[in-house]
C-alpha cells in the first residue's frame, strides 16, 4: 500500500501507477457531477466549457448559498455543504464519461460495476472511495466553488471546486483500479467465503 499525491490534471501513467488499497490526496481542482448533469451530458448532448481531460469527478449535488460574485466567491456561490452520494445509480455513464471529456478518476461511496471496472482497465481510470458520513470534513478540503456550468439543474450543475492548499483533498481509497482490481469485488468473495464456511459448520448445505 502506498500513498500518492496527484496534482490535477493527471496522465494515464499516473493513474496506472495506482492499485486497490493505495491512498491518494488530490491537488488544485475538483468537479461536482452527478444524475442530471450526466443525464444532460451524454442523453441529451449538451456541452460543458469545462475541460475535464486529465481529472478527478466527485458524484455530488452539493448544498450551497447564491452570494454577490466577489473574489472569494467567483462563481457567485457559497459552499454550505459539499457530500458526496451512492455512485451505483450513475452506473451506466462511466464509458462516456472518460472516453468523451478524459475524465481519469471517479470519486464517490459504496462502488461501482463491472461496466466500470472494464472502463478502468481499458482507458486507464480509477474509483477513489470516501466512507459515508463525512460530508462536514469534505467541505472543509474545498476551498471555494470557482465556477458552475449547466446551473439550471441546479443543485446538480456541473461545478468546479478548487481545493485547499497545502492539503488537498484526501486522503481517498483506491477502491477500483485500472488493473481490474476492486475491492468490492474481494470483499463480496471474502462474505461468501465465511457465509459459506458458516452454514457448513451447521451442518447446512449452501
Amino acid at each position: 500500500m502506498a500513498h500518492y499525491d496527484l496534482h490535477m490534471p493527471v496522465s494515464e501513467a499516473d493513474v496506472r501507477q495506482l492499485r486497490i488499497n493505495d491512498t491518494v490526496t488530490l491537488h488544485d481542482t475538483l468537479f461536482g457531477i452527478r444524475d442530471a448533469s450526466y443525464i444532460a451530458l451524454f442523453d441529451r448532448q449538451r456541452t460543458t466549457r469545462f475541460d475535464l481531460n486529465g481529472h478527478a469527478v466527485i458524484h455530488t449535488a452539493p448544498n450551497v448559498k447564491k452570494v454577490p460574485v466577489s473574489p472569494e466567491y467567483p462563481a457567485g456561490y457559497a459552499a454550505v455543504c459539499i457530500g458526496t452520494t451512492t455512485s451505483d445509480r450513475m452506473e451506466r455513464f462511466t464509458r462516456q464519461l472518460m472516453t468523451q471529456t478524459g475524465a481519469r478518476f471517479i470519486i464517490g461511496k459504496g462502488g461501482m460495476r463491472d461496466g466500470s471496472l472494464a472502463a478502468f482497465r481499458e482507458l486507464g481510470g480509477a474509483y477513489l472511495a470516501i466512507v459515508g458520513g463525512t460530508a462536514a470534513l469534505e467541505t472543509t478540503w474545498i476551498a471555494q466553488i470557482e465556477d458552475v456550468d449547466l446551473d439550471d439543474l441546479n443543485p446538480e450543475s456541473l461545478w468546479k471546486f478548487a481545493l485547499r492548499e497545502p492539503a488537498g483533498f484526501g486522503p481517498l481509497l483506491v477502491a477500483m483500479d485500472s488493473n481490474g482490481g476492486s475491492l468490492y469485488d474481494t470483499v463480496n468473495a471474502s462474505v461468501a467465503d465465511r457465509r459459506a464456511a458458516a452454514l457448513a459448520s451447521l451442518g447446512v448445505s449452501a
